[in-house]
């Protein structure tokens, strides 16, 4: 059981990083073409993922959680990236860019896994066929998970910006107030289960859309 887990965290280890830190990468990447450059200024926007690691919330979290549940849960999060909305052009509506960015890369990170997965199964099988599928379906799983996560309505998730962006200002910034408390919710929602319920449809629906298009069945 142990030697079992102590391989899954091998080949998930790259899906996983470059899922959560890419993600980050992208809100800097967005927030710089809407006219904020803090993250470009602090270094910040880089593919590089060493630039986006959280000690805590790259690799212990996501370690932890998946040892514990046995391999069927997983959560983390990189290093925030930083955005100055007051900075931009057009603030109010281009948050919801920035925000989406995110959510986004992660869709198009499960589009690349997919096809590495599509590849796999194509080449001949041999020892580098098998470690690739596993990652590749690891590497779908984990996108859609944080794509499905951050797209919740619940601010300071990308989901929330997004619906911060798009109510009007009498209800925005009501709605706004939300955020200190996010982080907390979020944490009730999974403990009780909420969470896992909420999303797990709408993570096998993602799924298996993006795999239908690959024909991988």
């Amino acid at each position: 059981m142990f030697e079992s887990l102590i391989q899954t965290i091998a080949i998930a280890a790259l899906p996983v990083i470059f899922a959560i830190t890419l993600h980050e990468a992208a809100h800097g990447y967005a927030a710089r073409h809407f006219g904020d450059p803090t993250a470009w200024q602090q270094g910040r926007i880089s593919l590089n993922p060493l630039r986006h690691i959280d000690m805590v919330g790259t690799i212990i979290i996501p370690i932890a959680i998946l040892l514990f549940s046995g391999g069927t849960f997983l959560f983390g999060y990189a290093k925030p990236v930083p955005v100055d909305f007051s900075r931009m052009r057009n603030p109010k509506q281009d948050m919801l860019w920035v925000a989406a960015a995110g959510p986004a890369a992660n869709l198009f990170m499960a589009f690349c896994w997919a096809f590495m997965l599509k590849l796999a199964w194509l080449m001949p099988g041999n020892d580098f066929t098998v470690p690739l599928s596993e990652m590749s379906k690891i590497g779908i799983i984990v996108n859609c998970v944080l794509m499905v996560l951050n797209m919740l309505p619940l601010p300071p998730l990308d989901g929330g910006r997004i619906a911060v962006s798009l109510l009007p200002h009498s209800l925005a910034w009501k709605f706004a107030k939300i955020e200190p408390w996010g982080f907390p919710i979020l944490l009730l929602l999974m403990f009780t289960g909420i969470l896992g319920t909420i999303m797990s449809p709408l993570v096998v629906l993602a799924a298996r859309a993006i795999e239908s298009i690959f024909g991988l069945y």
